[in-house]
Parts: C-alpha cells; structure tokens; sequence
C-alpha cells in the first residue's frame, strides 16, 4: 500500500475529518490583467475572475502558498487534497484594483511575479510598493520577473555572449535586491519573460537556487524541471470555466523521459518522444495537437514510447504540442506540454549554435 493510501486510510480509522492526504502534484493558474478594457490574450474581466474564484471555493479547492507547496513536492510532502496555486505576471495595478477584495475575502493565497523598472518609474498601470506591502498583509507574495521584461534570450546589438549573460545576471539580481528591499523578503523564484529559456539561464538558475517557470501548459509533480516549470493560462481564450475545470482537475503525464530536440526549432517540423511510466495506463487515447495545425502524428515504436511529429515547420516565435490522456476513471485527464521558439533571422536569439562558441 501506498504511503499516501496508508495516511488517507489511518485518518479514516481515526474518524479525522477535514482535508486529508490527497495528492503529490499541483496545478498552477497564470493570470496578467484582471480588466475588461486590456488585451484580450493577457485579460480576464473582474466578473470572470470573480467567477473563477468563486467556482475554486464552490468546488472545495485549496489554493496553497505556491512556494510552499513547491518545497513540499520536492520534500515528497502530500499537498492538500484539490490544492491549486494562483500567480498573476507583471504587477499590474488593475491586479489589485479588480482583484485583490476577491481573493482577500475567499482568503486565497497569490504569488504575483513583478518586473520592477515600471514599478520603480512610478508607472501609474502597474502596482506600487505600499500595495504590495497592503497585499502582503493577505497571503500575497511577491516574486522575481525581471526589471524590464526582456527577451532574455536574444543579444543587443553588437552584445556579446559575455555581456549578454551579465545583463541577464543584472536583470535577476536586481529585482532580488528590491523585494528583500522593500518587502522584506523573497522566494526565490522567477517567471521567464514569455516564458522563454534556454539550457544556459537554467542551469544559471539552479546554481542560484531559485525555482523557475515557463509558459508552457501542465501540471507540476516532483519529476518536473523545477528551472522551468508548467502553469496553466486562464485568460483571454482560455478564461472559459468549462475549460478551466479540465484543468483544474490535470494530473502530471506519468513520464519517465522525454526529448525534444533542444529549446529551437528549425525550418523542419518539430517531434518529442514521450516515454511513459510502467502502471496501467489509457495510452491508445493519448492525443496531442500541434498549435496551429491541429492532431499530431503518433508512432509507437515501443508499447511505453511514442514520437510526436508536428506535420509541418512552425513560423517564427513559440510553438508548442499540447498532449492530454484521461486516466483509467475517465474523471481526469493527464496533461504535458512543450515548446519551442523558432528564432527570426533578425531577432539574435542565443542559440545552441551561439552558446557553444
């Protein structure tokens, strides 16, 4: 029996109620704007996310302290059952104008990742340190999200790798020195700027011990890449409640490996190949679908292997392949995604080819 069977049925025996052991991963929500008049692909109105929010205390959701829960999945500490995160990116004001009452009066915990440069000038769109501080005050935390959000991968003009490397360094080390500044504290962790890394940032992270996410959908469990990990988007096409409860309810894909060609694609279409777990598994309803072209191709060389061919080369900026299998109950589906950036000939973007220089 299990570790988590064994606590989930000594608590029965023991007529202890309440939350109980659930489970070992956590599925994370991204959010920018709460506003009905920003860009729709960043935004959720304050009803949406009002609703939103009410639906996680309707359904018994337990939103947890991210950085927390995080410690405690690399611990192998079982989270509460249903337990789920809130992070918001960019320090918009409108976070705590149109957002703020509703996770203070559901008593919900939120990360917010801030790019200080705005924050710093005064700009009148994004937060300030006193609301912060206020925020704080209700189970706010306040994390790493550089100082003027930049394309982190990609050169300046006439910039070094060494130069670039040391702006990068700049850009994260100064936002560290604000927070514990001005807010006393930090938790080490970053959000990539449109969730764009590569193999040098994150090993750079990992020497700096800090936790780090990227854009792409899925769910965190403790085999994740804790320098890059997975949060779900639930605004503009994908603030629908409907598809939101999907996600809610994800489970981590049960994967032993993977491999995916590295961070860039080329001018041929992009493949991965997934490599499942031993368990029993639904794998002939695995389905993954290429951003922009619909089903993916899917080989089987091994029973627990498959390839995942895109048909077609993707254009320039991020691509990804989304893949999804319900469990053997039908009530959940297993989520994994992943991304690549085709670089634009004009773009200087730090390549494999650069770093190896």
């Amino acid at each position: 029996m299990s570790s988590f069977k064994q606590i989930s049925w000594l608590c029965v025996a023991l007529g202890v109620s309440g939350t109980t052991v659930a489970q070992d991963y956590l599925p994370i929500l991204q959010y920018h704007h709460v506003d009905a008049n920003t860009p729709r692909s960043t935004s959720v109105s304050p009803e949406e996310f009002r609703q939103h929010m009410d639906y996680l205390k309707e359904a018994n959701f337990e939103v947890v302290d991210l950085a927390q829960a995080l410690k405690d999945i690399k611990a192998g500490v079982a989270l509460p059952e249903k337990a789920v995160a809130i992070t918001f990116d960019d320090a918009y004001r409108n976070i705590y104008s149109n957002g703020f009452d509703v996770l203070k009066a559901h008593d919900f915990p939120f990360t917010v990742f801030i790019n200080t440069g705005p924050v710093e000038q005064g700009h009148s769109s994004f937060l300030t340190w006193a609301q912060m501080q206020e925020m704080q005050q209700s189970g706010a935390v306040f994390a790493n999200h550089t100082v003027s959000h930049p394309y982190m991968l990609r050169l300046l003009e006439g910039e070094t790798l060494e130069q670039w490397q040391a702006r990068m360094e700049k850009e994260v080390s100064s936002v560290e020195t604000l927070l514990n500044e001005k807010l006393g504290q930090s938790p080490n962790m970053l959000a990539y700027p449109y969730g764009e890394s590569n193999e040098l940032l994150r090993e750079r992270m990992a020497e700096q011990g800090m936790i780090a996410f990227g854009q792409q959908s899925g769910v965190v469990s403790k085999d994740s890449d804790f320098t890059n990990l997975p949060r779900f988007p639930a605004a503009g096409n994908y603030a629908k409640l409907s598809t939101l409860k999907v996600k809610l309810n994800a489970q981590p894909m049960p994967l032993a490996s993977f491999s995916d060609g590295g961070d860039f694609a080329s001018g041929e279409p992009v493949s991965m190949t997934l490599n499942f777990k031993e368990g029993n598994y639904r794998l002939k309803d695995l389905a993954c679908y290429v951003s922009g072209q619909g089903k993916a191709t899917l080989d089987w060389p091994e029973v627990n292997v498959v390839e995942v061919h895109a048909e077609q080369a993707f254009p320039v900026g991020r691509g990804r392949i989304n893949c999804t299998m319900p469990d053997v109950t039908g009530q959940q589906y297993y989520w994994f995604s992943n991304v690549w950036i085709t670089p634009g000939d004009d773009q200087r973007y730090v390549t494999e080819k650069i770093k190896k220089n």
